[in-house]
Order: C-alpha cells, then structure tokens, then sequence
C-alpha cells in the first residue's frame, strides 16, 4: 500500500502535461534569411500563467529566449525573437525573423505552472531553415492581353548570384546580369537583392503558357503560368449603323399606326384575299375535271378514235341493231380510199 502511494505521487506531476496540452503545428520548414511566427494556443485555464519560448527538446535543459514575464518592453525592429499574448484567443505568438541555418532544431512553447507536484504545459516543435529557392505562388493566371508577375524567393547566400527566369522545355533562359535586372518587349525581372527576385510577363500569348522556373545558383523551382483567351465581343449588324456620335438613346422613337397607314395595308390584304380565291376556284375546277374522268365510258378510247367519231357522224346512214359492247368484235372497211362511207361487220 506505502508504494501504490508513493508511485500515485510520482506520477501527479505528468497529469497536466497529458490532459492539457499546448497546440501547435510541429514541424516548420522555412528559407534562410526569412521570418517565421508560430502559434501556441493554450487552455482557458492558462490565461493568467507565465508563457515562454525557449531552445530545446527537454524542459530542465531549455534554454529560454522570451518569456510573457519579461520587464523590457519588445523591440521587433530589433529583437530577432518576438512575443505577444492574447488571453481572450488563449493563444500567443513567438516571431524569429532573419533566420540563418544555424537556428534550426528543437524549441518549445511553455506554460510556467510554477508548483512542485505539478509540471509546466509544454509542446515541442521543430524549425528546420534551408537554403534555396521557393515561389510565393506556383501557379499564376492572366488573360491574353494582360499581364502576370511571380515572385521568387532566395536564401541568404544567395543574394548576390545571378538570378534566371528559365522556359522549360526549350531551356531558354533570361539573366539578370550584374545589375539585378532584365526588361525586353515581354518580360522584366527585378531583383530587391535581399530576398526576393520578381518576374512580369507583359502582353501575355496563349503560347506563353506552361511551365517555368525561377533559379539562383544550382538551386530552382517550378512555376505554371496558365493564359485565358480573351472573351470574345459580339456584334449586332444594323442596316443602318450608329455613328460614333450616336447611341441607342438617340433613336427616333417608333412611329405608331396611323389610320392612313391601316388603309394602305388593308389594299394589300385585299389584293391577297383575292389571289386566294381564284386559285381555289382553279384547284376546284381542276378537281372537277379529274372525277368526270374517272367517271367517262368503259372504253374511252371510243371517244379519242377520230374513226369511230366518225362512224357515230353517219350513224344515220347506217343502220346497225347490235349492242355497242360487241363493238370491240366490230371491223371497220372503207370501201375504197376516196369514200366518205364505212361498212360494218
């Protein structure tokens, strides 16, 4: 039972540590010559406790480099290590500016409990600074016609080496040369000679794009540029165009329908009504005569024959008893070629 007790006690210190953390991102990754701020956001708690910022992956081993408690009033034109405090977010802020590689590795954000059996409230983070090349922006856009600019950003060491605007692909290159500048007819590229350099594609072509790189050293990076076409305007084609000094505000208002006007349109509805009409007495007529067609004798070649006219002619000289359906068995002789008479049989 004595070392259930004893052990309970030993382990009183940790509890704060694990129910109640400190909040922030663990890893940073930045440029050197850059400044970082990272956020410690703490429990409501907390809001009256000591906060610190200190160099180290163990407390008792933790360097301090700014505390909340701190007398001097913070100077961040100066103090490469800066910290403000906000109660009401329960989170503060530490800012490290002008980072050299010599400042990577393990820091802690603190909360200062200030009791034998209980622990400070720490989080861990790692700042790693490198050396190279990055872009604020790795994709940009701009329509044809206008202009895009990228920013590319260099460490330290890299200030003073030629910095390059390179078309991949074709491996173009432009340089900056001595002067830390460039400009032609399409492209400037300036170089602030601390840590930035920044590219401007003017006049912008759907050929100019794809992909580039901004590069210092044997260190580069990527950047897209993507080029929309310009929206294309529509015309309304009018047989009687405006004039420059003309809008649509201008035009004579439309006149509106007099009694004159009814009557000229009434003529040509007349006209119209009238035309109408005779073909549809043609179309009657025609239809007439097709159905007194279909409606003639069984044997209309009968009444085509100028023969058998004839014989229907001098039906008063001839004397025939037949049926006329047995005409078809009928021959017809001329007696000779000058003779008006036919004979029958």
């Amino acid at each position: 039972m004595p070392k259930l007790f004893i052990l309970t006690l030993s382990l009183l210190p940790w509890i704060p540590a694990f129910l109640c953390k400190i909040r922030t991102d663990g890893e940073h990754e930045v440029l050197e010559g850059e400044s970082l701020m990272i956020p410690c956001h703490y429990e409501p708690q907390y809001a009256g406790y000591v906060k610190y910022w200190c160099r180290g992956n163990m407390r008792d081993f933790c360097t301090s480099l700014v505390r909340s408690d701190d007398t001097h009033p913070p100077n961040p034109d100066e103090d490469k290590v800066s910290f403000s405090d906000d109660p009401v977010q329960q989170v503060f802020t530490v800012s490290m500016k002008n980072l050299k590689e010599a400042d990577s590795g393990w820091y802690m954000c603190g909360v200062e409990i200030g009791s034998v059996w209980s622990r400070d409230v720490i989080t861990s983070i790692h700042i790693k600074v490198v050396h190279g090349i990055s872009v604020v922006n790795s994709h940009v856009s701009g329509e044809e016609g206008s202009s895009v600019t990228v920013e590319c950003l260099y460490s330290e060491r890299y200030r003073e080496s030629e910095k390059k605007w390179c078309r991949s692909g074709n491996w173009t290159c432009l340089l900056t040369g001595t002067e830390g500048s460039y400009e032609d007819t399409s492209v400037t590229i300036s170089d602030d000679r601390t840590r930035t350099f920044t590219v401007t594609i003017k006049k912008l072509q759907l050929k100019d794009a794809g992909w580039y790189w901004c590069s210092s050293g044997h260190q580069k990076t990527s950047v897209y540029v993507q080029v929309t076409p310009r929206p294309s305007t529509t015309t309304v084609s009018m047989t009687s165009p405006l004039t420059p000094s003309q809008s649509v505000e201008h035009l004579p208002p439309p006149k509106s329908i007099t009694k004159e006007s009814w009557n000229s349109h009434s003529h040509i509805l007349e006209s119209l009504l009238v035309c109408a009409s005779l073909m549809l007495l043609v179309g009657m007529v025609i239809l007439a005569i097709k159905l007194w067609k279909q409606r003639s004798p069984r044997y209309p070649f009968l009444e085509q024959d100028p023969v058998l006219r004839q014989v229907r002619e001098e039906n008063a000289r001839i004397s025939y008893s037949g049926d006329i359906e047995d005409l078809e068995n009928v021959a017809v002789i001329f007696p000779n070629k000058g003779s008006q008479g036919v004979r029958l049989h």
